[in-house]
């Protein structure tokens, strides 16, 4: 219960980059903005109806004390604690949905942050209320559980759960300490807690006048718009402008991160393990092969990031890349991609999905499930939240009408219906699918989209900007994540070691590697001083672990892509039962059954063959246009 409990938790955490301008806020009162924002009453009719409760549920949690003792009495005693304390899981979730995502609307208004809290209080009452659940079971036996399974049919939605903490029993403490454990269960989040309201409501963000005379903050908002601008001088002034800033914060970012890093080594040594990524990779039951796999083919790739590096540079006219020469796009296109012309491009693309995932997500996009547009206050960057069963997903964006905010919503809708399938078939106990499952429908989706982008492109400029876009997805998903795994590994190892972490030092690591990764000493990429402080930027690095698994997630998407491309209908087929499969099993192992083998360097190189293919495709288009 602990594991599952702390992977939707994560879920709900993560938030996913994307580029957003800072704009005025949007009048949540105006009318006319209503159809975008997310209606939460479906959840719970008012604030009073909110709390009303959350206070019946802290009372039936106090009722699962009663079932402790019985879960080795017979079948039916099992099943009957079983699905009283799941039930109630099921309602705790949806409380602190609703509480998580009210806040995110508006991180400035203390009330929504009381209530957040409240939330998170709520979840941790019942991990502590459940803490004893693992030992009694383990303590049972897998011989007696079987039994009670073939006793009791209706155990058959637990059956998964069950084997997984029988599996984890040599790593499950004694009763009375995961009781003790478990009244920490919130004060474990408060490093990510602090670093978040340090990072998007504490630090007073500079202004900067643009070469246009035109003032703009530089804040994430304005950070992630204006580093991707075409003038140079004005990127490179956002970038010294946000990381100047962001420096100032070092040595107490630094210790917030330290202060995660040390809980995390000390918690997996608790539990017996010889590492952090060994707990990790174990709640999923990962071989340590997916991991270094990925690591490993990625640094063997790195002539292949590095070639991309000088084709960039050449398309931008410059002898010498810099770090702020990353992001503009490779070729100026002014579309624009308002919402309803996002919505129609999307369903457009995953056509070759078929007539049923087109219906089903029309259907659902009519709905008010999103909240779509910036704000200030508003929580940056886009998510789906998925957890509240008995209703439907929930998504979070910041829509600019470009085509970042195109690819960003399809993402978030790989995530939606990889939630609306499950749900089709899989029951509460087992919709819930592992982070390493997750972020494959979400990276296929992209990958759709940008191939239906190429093909109907109506020129060649155009052409070339989406190419370009396919290029900077793989940099930043495929390389980027595989960068911040090496990177958060090697902090939690340096503890592990029994070295001192401080931000200077935390700074010194990620530069090492940061410029080996971009070329840094063979004049590839020149990364200054200043923009090694990127790792405050991250809230990823406060989630143990999770970044890798976005690399590993597009190496799974792609290669899933590749066999709906090659295969037609049985490889569409195959894509959605890989949905339906919800967290029905290992994710290795469900993987494996769609045909794709993560441990092994092959889906990795096929990243690397599609990342080379599309860089001929446009060195070919950029030849033919010289020769013109």
């Amino acid at each position: 219960m602990k594991t599952r409990a702390r992977n939707i938790l994560l879920s709900i955490l993560s938030l996913l980059a994307a580029s957003i301008i800072n704009i005025a806020p949007v009048n949540a009162q105006d009318d006319a903005f209503e159809p975008y924002e997310w209606d939460l009453t479906e959840l719970y009719p008012s604030l009073e109806a909110w709390e009303a409760e959350r206070q019946r549920i802290l009372q039936q949690i106090d009722n699962i004390e009663a079932f402790r003792g019985t879960l080795g009495n017979d079948a039916d005693s099992l099943y009957a604690a079983l699905r009283f304390v799941s039930d109630i899981y099921r309602e705790v979730l949806r409380v602190y949905s609703y509480a998580s995502m009210e806040q995110d609307e508006d991180l400035r208004v203390t009330n929504a942050q009381e209530r957040n809290q409240l939330g998170e209080g709520l979840f941790a009452s019942f991990i502590q209320a459940t803490a004893w659940m693992d030992p009694e079971l383990i303590a049972v036996g897998e011989e007696r559980i079987n039994s009670f399974l073939e006793d009791n049919e209706e155990l058959a939605d637990f059956s998964f759960s069950l084997e997984d903490t029988i599996r984890q029993g040599e790593h499950t403490l004694s009763d009375e300490t995961e009781q003790a454990l478990s009244y920490f269960s919130q004060s474990f989040d408060a490093p990510s807690n602090i670093y978040s309201l340090i990072a998007n409501s504490d630090i007073p963000f500079p202004t900067i006048t643009l070469s246009t005379g035109d003032e703009a903050m530089i804040n994430a908002q304005g950070y992630s718009f204006w580093r991707g601008s075409e003038n140079r001088d004005d990127r490179k002034l956002a970038f010294d402008a946000y990381w100047s800033k962001w420096a100032e914060y070092n040595s107490s970012v630094g210790m917030v991160l330290n202060s995660h890093v040390q809980m995390q080594v000390a918690l997996a040594k608790a539990r017996k393990f010889d590492s952090v990524l060994q707990r990790e990779l174990f709640n999923d039951n990962l071989p340590e092969t997916v991991y270094h796999s990925l690591v490993e083919e990625v640094n063997k790739a790195l002539p292949t990031l590095h070639r991309y590096f000088k084709l960039r540079g050449r398309m931008l006219g410059l002898e010498q890349m810099h770090y702020y020469d990353i992001y503009p796009p490779l070729v100026s296109m002014d579309k624009v991609f308002d919402i309803e012309t996002t919505k129609e491009i999307t369903l457009d693309a995953m056509a070759i999905l078929g007539q049923d995932w087109v219906d089903m997500q029309r259907a659902a996009i009519a709905e008010r499930w999103m909240h779509v547009y910036p704000g200030q206050g508003k929580r940056s960057g886009a998510y789906m939240n998925g957890s509240a069963y008995d209703v439907h997903p929930y998504l979070l964006l910041n829509h600019n009408d470009d085509y970042d905010s195109l690819s960003t919503f399809a993402h978030e809708w790989g995530h939606a219906m990889h939630t609306l399938y499950a749900k089709q078939v899989q029951p509460f106990e087992t919709a819930d699918y592992s982070t390493f499952i997750a972020e494959i429908p979400s990276t296929s989706l992209e990958l759709i989209l940008e191939q239906y982008m190429v093909e109907n492109a109506q020129s060649v400029d155009e052409k070339l900007f989406y190419l370009g876009q396919g290029l900077e997805s793989l940099r930043g998903t495929f390389f980027r994540q595989t960068m911040f795994a090496e990177f958060e590994l090697a902090l939690y190892e340096a503890v592990e070691r029994g070295e001192a972490l401080s931000g200077a030092r935390i700074t010194e690591i990620y530069g090492d590697i940061v410029r080996r990764y971009h070329g840094h000493d063979e004049g590839v990429v020149i990364i200054d001083d200043l923009y090694t402080n990127e790792w405050m930027f991250v809230p990823h690095f406060y989630y143990n672990m999770y970044v890798f698994q976005y690399a590993t997630s597009l190496t799974a998407g792609t290669a899933l892509y590749a066999k709906i491309v090659e295969e037609g209908q049985s490889g569409v087929d195959n894509y959605k039962t890989l949905l339906r499969s919800g967290g029905s099993d290992y994710p290795y192992e469900l993987l494996k059954a769609a045909g794709v083998d993560m441990a092994t360097p092959e889906p990795y190189r096929a990243v690397v063959d599609r990342m080379n293919a599309i860089m001929d495709e446009m060195e070919a288009l950029l030849d033919a246009q010289a020769g013109n």
